[in-house]
């Protein structure tokens, strides 16, 4: 039966113990994570948050009355204990901070008694995720989970004294604000006042902060709640969190300065990694080429070489036609050590490539005795076939991959291809860190859905000053004060150099495909706070959960947030999304289409 804690007060967590305490007592409370009854001993693992401890229960140590109660503890009961630390009698556990003692305990309370758990609450637990979401409330016991979320906990509260040093003062801005274009599907919420109108929950703080910085606080930081209505994947989320800031009276390299010294100080305090500094900068356009990604993993070399120079003359159709058509290129990666790779494997990766957007993948497969097996061989002149090879640094033992189509398709496939491979041969070290800072963004794409330029990062994004004059002549080649922080091939972080100038405000929104009044309509609560003198201003904002999962080493975002969604934007333990009484509904003035069968 379950008892009350009146008058026990914890003095210790479990892992806290240490062995300046052995003879002293201590009282301790958590679950029990597992008992072995011996007869007359009875030992316990005692877990909480910052670990576990080894009870005793023995005969002459606890009350006739103790020791009954302590037989019939069963996995994650809620106990409170009092006791004396020892050192243990028998063998030492060196996986535990507290393995070297134990408590021998003289009185037990069961504070909660607990049903057969779905599942077990431990380390690595092999559970099937849908499973474990739907008791969140369990798996957030387990230890490795727990560190995920203390480390969070850590990275917000170290950011926060580090930016107050900084200068820095957190704001909060609102959570119900106007929909606008130009980003991903807002969330909406109907408005009872105002029946038929919406607020949008924010994707960003974007536009809030561009009007802290018109209102004179010059240093900005807010670790801020975001929502996207978007499809889901491993590492994104309906509802995130940003460190998001701005600063005044900067430009490119003031932003970056802060930010580097930022992650260098949250790495060492919190990982006890050293971040050399100046972090690497990459120039987009060199990203592309080298690596096919924006995001380059740079823990391992795998580079992409332009051929296209060399097999412009050759007789494969493949080739040659990606090369007549604007923007085609041929280009390929050099998997080294790979040259043996079963023929089935390579069609594995054929297939891998067309997933990605290819129409398929040529190779060449030099045998360590220096025979060749190509694809395409015979399409080439003995004397092309030893050039493509020289071009792709060719070595016996060595496979060649080749792409042909435009740019984006090359770059996407070979980028894509590039990290699949390294994580097929085992070069992705998650205790190493690769740092790189992405810069000169094009300040447009094209989208051919919507028959326009899009800006890259949003609207209010500054072009760099040289490249002003090409912006009605050739758009698509004017580069941005845009940058991305990108670690071991993830982006966990972004921003830009933003506009304060009208003028230039304007001919972006007509580049666009805003008429004046369309622009006015969506940001005029912006564009006429510009018109009161802006300072020069740039930002940067984190995605929180995918800095913290590259911390953690772990594969996922939903491991380092505490109740996450699945990939139907569900949660799974509280069944949200779910229909509302028609009440609500009458009151919103809403009306919900039924679907036909």
């Amino acid at each position: 039966m379950a008892e009350s804690m009146k008058g026990m007060h914890r003095s210790h967590r479990c892992g806290e113990v240490t062995e300046q305490e052995i003879g002293s007592r201590v009282t301790l409370m958590g679950w029990v994570q597992k008992s072995r009854n011996k007869g007359g001993i009875i030992f316990v693992d005692l877990r909480d948050r910052s670990g576990i401890m080894q009870l005793i229960f023995e005969n002459g140590s606890i009350d006739e009355e103790g020791f009954e109660k302590a037989g019939k503890l069963r996995s994650e009961f809620v106990i409170a204990v009092t006791g004396t630390v020892e050192r243990r009698s028998g063998a030492v556990n060196e996986n535990l901070k507290t393995g070297t003692m134990e408590v021998r305990v003289d009185y037990l309370r069961i504070l909660s008694e607990s049903e057969t758990p779905p599942f077990p609450i431990e380390e690595n637990s092999r559970t099937k995720e849908e499973i474990r979401l739907k008791y969140r409330y369990l798996d957030l016991r387990r230890p490795d989970i727990q560190r995920n979320l203390i480390l969070r906990s850590r990275v917000a509260m170290l950011t926060r004294q580090f930016m107050e040093k900084e200068g820095f003062l957190e704001i909060e801005t609102p959570m119900l604000g106007k929909s606008t274009p130009e980003g991903a599907r807002d969330y909406l919420v109907p408005s009872r006042v105002h029946p038929g109108s919406f607020y949008a929950l924010p994707q960003s703080p974007q536009l809030f902060k561009q009007l802290l910085m018109c209102s004179g606080y010059d240093r900005y930081i807010q670790i801020a709640r975001c929502f996207r209505d978007e499809d889901l994947r491993a590492d994104r989320q309906p509802e995130f969190t940003q460190i998001d800031m701005e600063l005044a009276f900067v430009d490119v390299d003031d932003v970056i300065d802060v930010n580097e010294r930022l992650l260098a100080y949250l790495f060492k305090e919190i990982l006890g990694v050293e971040i050399p500094l100046p972090i690497q900068r990459m120039p987009w356009q060199e990203a592309m080429d080298r690596f096919g990604s924006d995001k380059p993993d740079l823990r391992f070399g795998m580079e992409l070489h332009d051929v296209s120079e060399v097999v412009k003359d050759c007789e494969f159709a493949v080739f040659r036609g990606a090369l007549e058509q604007k923007g085609g290129s041929v280009r390929g990666i050099n998997a080294k050590g790979q040259g043996a790779m079963p023929r089935k494997k390579i069609d594995k990766l054929v297939e891998f490539a067309r997933g990605c957007g290819a129409k398929g993948l040529a190779y060449i497969a030099i045998q360590e005795d220096g025979t060749v097996k190509s694809s395409f061989a015979k399409f080439m002149k003995e004397e092309e076939m030893t050039a493509l090879i020289a071009a792709m640094d060719g070595q016996p033992g060595d496979l060649l991959l080749f792409a042909a189509d435009r740019n984006k398709i090359v770059w996407n496939v070979l980028g894509a291809l590039r990290l699949q491979l390294a994580e097929e041969m085992g070069l992705l070290d998650k205790n190493e860190f690769r740092f790189v800072w992405i810069t000169e963004f094009p300040l447009l794409e094209w989208s051919d859905e919507e028959n326009r330029f899009m800006a890259m990062h949003h609207p209010f994004t500054m072009p760099m000053e040289e490249d002003l004059d090409k912006i009605d002549s050739d758009p698509g080649s004017v580069r941005a004060k845009a940058y991305d922080i990108v670690l071991n091939g993830n982006e966990i972080g972004g921003g830009s150099v933003r506009i304060h100038q009208n003028d230039i405000q304007e001919k972006m929104f007509e580049v666009l495909g805003f008429t004046r009044e369309q622009a006015w309509e969506q940001f005029s609560f912006l564009l006429t706070a510009f018109k009161y003198g802006v300072p020069p201003h740039a930002g940067l904002a984190y995605g929180l959960d995918r800095l913290v999962m590259l911390m953690a080493g772990e594969d996922s975002i939903r491991d380092v947030i505490a109740f996450p969604k699945v990939k139907d934007a569900s949660c799974l333990m509280t069944e949200a999304p779910a229909p509302v009484d028609a009440r609500q509904l009458e009151e919103l003035a809403i009306s919900v289409a039924k679907e036909e069968d």
